[in-house]
């Protein structure tokens, strides 16, 4: 059509310009009368809309009276089964149990810190040493008293046993040894709490106190010790997902900051709901030895809830919905080369997942639906197909 009006309209314009017998075009532009020229190509200018308008309602009547031309243009794809992963999408951060701020367990001067910043230790490595105000020579004592309570004590005891000497002795001498090797005990544990010690292997992460600052028992913060052998996410999961969500499921893991995806799986999932906000905890495991992925990170994770191995998926904007509120869409049949009718489907659906839906009944596989022109079709119409895509 658009061809045909085109040579309509070529042919009006090269009548009109030789239409003058006296001045033809050629004639006007030999003559380089620009006056002359000018008005010829508003008359020509004037005639061309003119025929313009008549096309235009000759195409429209034509459209009118051709049952071909009312024919509605469409695509479709075929329906196929597929594996459909749903995911929860949560926001994380990640997290160490082994993420630790060692305080003081003595009170007095930190006389010597043997670490820095950045430095690997052991587990039970020496970090900083206290000044213990005199229990080593108090200890020192004590273990005096205490190796002469039990040289008493064992004599005592050969003697009770040779039935020599009364019970009362041998009571005595076992009652002090006792209390002499208490305290001994007692004075150990204070003096070890002067030591301050690794609690696991890891990395200093931050010497908070310096050396030469007075320290209180249970205040005075020294050290923060990391180990990140053992990093995790832990989010919040709504309690509508307690029976989805188990350990073992995929989690897809983001990092926006670092710009970094992995792939990790759920390898804890917590038994308590929070009454204040109806959640419960979710830990995932993340991958060893990657120095890039800090403590506290945030991290989006995508958590597969859900499976379906036979899954039939369209386009959400394809679905239309009837008075009495059910779902349908557009199939075709009775298809004859690029000509078919179109048939509603009542369908249920399920899921979604991004512009996709999940049909749970209405549509078998292999059918075709109407995707392009769903919206301009009714039941039963023909319809001719554009194009055929094979797929989703």
């Amino acid at each position: 059509m658009k061809y045909t009006s085109i040579t309509l309209l070529a042919l009006i314009v090269l009548t009109s310009c030789g239409g003058d017998k006296n001045t033809s075009v050629e004639d006007i532009i030999a003559s380089q009368d620009l006056a002359q020229i000018r008005q010829k190509k508003t008359e020509l200018d004037a005639q061309v809309q003119e025929i313009s308008a008549q096309l235009k309602l000759l195409e429209k009547e034509i459209k009118t009276l051709d049952p071909q031309e009312k024919i509605p243009l469409i695509t479709t794809f075929k329906a196929e089964e597929k594996v459909f992963n749903h995911f929860v999408e949560l926001q994380g951060n990640v997290s160490t149990k082994q993420n630790v701020v060692i305080t003081a367990e003595y009170g007095g001067v930190l006389t010597r810190v043997y670490v820095r910043e950045g430095q690997n230790v052991k587990k039970g490595q020496t970090l900083a040493k206290i000044d213990d105000g005199g229990l080593s020579q108090q200890l020192a004592q004590v273990k005096i008293q205490a190796d002469l309570a039990k040289t008493t004590f064992e004599r005592q005891k050969r003697l009770w046993d040779q039935k020599i000497g009364s019970e009362i002795q041998f009571l005595q001498a076992k009652s002090n040894y006792e209390a002499q090797q208490e305290m001994v005990n007692q004075l150990q544990q204070q003096v070890g709490k002067t030591v301050v010690r690794a609690p696991f292997s890891g990395t200093i992460d931050d010497v908070i106190t310096e050396q030469g600052n007075v320290v209180a028992p249970g205040q005075s913060q020294l050290f923060r010790i990391v180990n990140l052998d053992d990093m995790y996410i832990e989010t919040d999961v709504p309690e509508r997902y307690v029976s989805a969500i188990v350990p073992g499921k995929d989690v897809e893991v983001d990092f926006p900051v670092l710009g970094k995806e992995v792939d990790a799986k759920v390898r804890q999932a917590g038994n308590f709901i929070n009454p204040a906000n109806r959640t419960f905890k979710v830990e995932v495991a993340l991958p060893k030895k990657d120095v890039s992925i800090k403590p506290n990170l945030t991290a989006k994770l995508k958590i597969n809830d859900y499976t379906n191995d036979k899954a039939i998926l369209i386009p959400q904007s394809i679905i239309s919905e009837n008075a009495q509120g059910e779902q349908y869409v557009y199939t075709i049949s009775d298809k004859d080369g690029k000509k078919a009718k179109a048939k509603r489907a009542i369908i249920s659906t399920g899921k979604t997942q991004g512009d996709y839906i999940e049909v749970l009944s209405g549509i078998a596989n292999g059918d075709e639906i109407i995707e392009e022109g769903a919206r301009s079709v009714k039941d039963g119409q023909e319809v001719k197909i554009l194009e055929y895509e094979n797929g989703n």
